[in-house]
């Protein structure tokens, strides 16, 4: 933010709201709304992350743009990319940056794999194939989606994505607030 010289605040929700998206929309106006009672301007750098257009309702409500897409896959690799990749297989399960660093926590904790492995065919066994957006990918990170397909018994595929798309979009809402 400071490269460019945007004159922003960023207030992250936590994370582990995708794993429930009805809650994104109360934490995200609990945002919006204590911004917009301090005079901020406010915009949401977020997709529709599984709201199913409640994001997008809670914008009109408060005038708040937000990012394009349907999901933060759509922002990193584009959207005609991403619908084209479940369209040759639905059955895709897709690994973020984000989401390799925090694996363990976000996905096994959160579902309770970690104490009931038994459930990972409930929950997985319908993917055909994981696919890494490497936004930012280290031999660490690597490492992480190789072990990450391991654990799913599936093969990995990377489609680097860069940060560009993001900053793009990033951009373009900011130049909406002015």
């Amino acid at each position: 933010m400071a490269r460019r010289g945007w004159p922003v605040a960023v207030r992250s929700l936590p994370a582990v709201l995708h794993n429930r998206p009805q809650k994104i929309i109360i934490e995200a106006e609990r945002y919006v709304v204590s911004a917009q009672r301090a005079g901020r301007t406010v915009a949401l750098a977020y997709a529709d992350c599984g709201t199913y257009g409640a994001l997008d309702e809670l914008c009109a409500r408060h005038g708040v743009p937000r990012l394009p897409g349907l999901h933060c896959y759509d922002v990193f690799a584009g959207a005609a990319r991403v619908e084209a990749m479940f369209r040759a297989e639905p059955g895709t399960y897709v690994l973020t940056d984000f989401l390799l660093r925090g694996f363990d926590r976000l996905v096994l904790a959160e579902l309770g794999l970690d104490r009931y492995p038994e459930l990972w065919p409930d929950y997985f066994g319908h993917y055909r194939r994981l696919v890494w957006l490497a936004q930012e990918p280290t031999p660490a990170l690597a490492a992480e989606a190789e072990r990450v397909a391991g654990m799913f018994g599936l093969p990995l595929t990377r489609i680097d994505t860069g940060v560009g798309r993001l900053e793009d979009a990033l951009a373009s809402l900011v130049e909406d607030l002015r």
